[in-house]
Formats: structure tokens, sequence, C-alpha cells
């Protein structure tokens, strides 16, 4: 049982589970601003656009049986789309962000490092160059 535990608490203390646990928090969270962006104002500016009062209501008589009649619901659809693009978009402008932030600035390229040979050779031509005049 001991090592059970030990092998449970190395996975959980893993980074990238602690990651992910965080991703989940920060992406419920996320969540409920998106809902209230499609809610509360994208879905008010839509219906007024539309003369809709709300997408729920937007629904097709499949079987008519009075108070069990079936509908086809495509407004909730719309709406659960609507939100999807909008968190996928979110998401998008997120990682490029935090990609954009973690790319690292070139470094200067320093000169070659230069052999003892190659130093000898460069003073041996420089004093070739002095005795012929150049």
């Amino acid at each position: 049982m001991k090592n059970f535990l030990k092998e449970f608490k190395q996975f959980a203390m893993r980074g990238n589970v602690i990651d992910l646990a965080v991703g989940v928090m920060i992406g419920a969270a996320f969540q409920s601003i998106v809902a209230s962006l499609v809610n509360d104002i994208l879905t008010p500016l839509i219906s007024s656009i539309f003369r809709i009062d709300d997408f729920s209501t937007l629904r097709i008589l499949l079987l008519d049986r009075g108070e069990s009649s079936v509908y086809l619901n495509y407004g909730t659809f719309l709406q659960s789309v609507i939100n999807f693009i909008l968190v996928a978009l979110c998401i998008f402008l997120i990682v490029k962000t935090i990609n954009r932030l973690k790319k690292e600035k070139p470094k200067p390229e320093e000169e070659p490092k230069l052999s003892s040979e190659t130093i000898a050779l460069n003073k041996i031509i420089s004093l070739l160059e002095e005795k012929n005049g150049r």
C-alpha cells in the first residue's frame, strides 16, 4: 500500500498533472466569462439584428402531439455553436500570445573563436604582407 501511495504521489506531483489541473480550473472560470459574453452581450445583439427575442425559442415542430409535441430545437444548438466558436477563438488568441511571449529573441552571433593554428597563420600572413609592402 505504501508503494502505491508513493507512486500516486509521484504521479500527482508531476508538472504536467499540476499544469492540467490548473488549466481545468482556469478553463472552468473562463467558461463563465464566455457564457456571460455570449448570453448577455452577443445574443442580445444578434437577437436585435434578426428580431428574435431568444434563440432558445427557435424550433421546428416535428410531431404534433398536443402538450407532448416533438420539436427540433435548433436555437439552443445555435447558441452552443456560438459558445464553442468564442471559446475556441479566445483560447487561440491566448495560446498565440503566450507563444509570442515565449519566443526567445535571437542572440547576436558571436565571432567564432580562432584556433591557435589559425591565429599563427594570420600573424604569418600579416608579416608577409608587411614584408612585401602591401
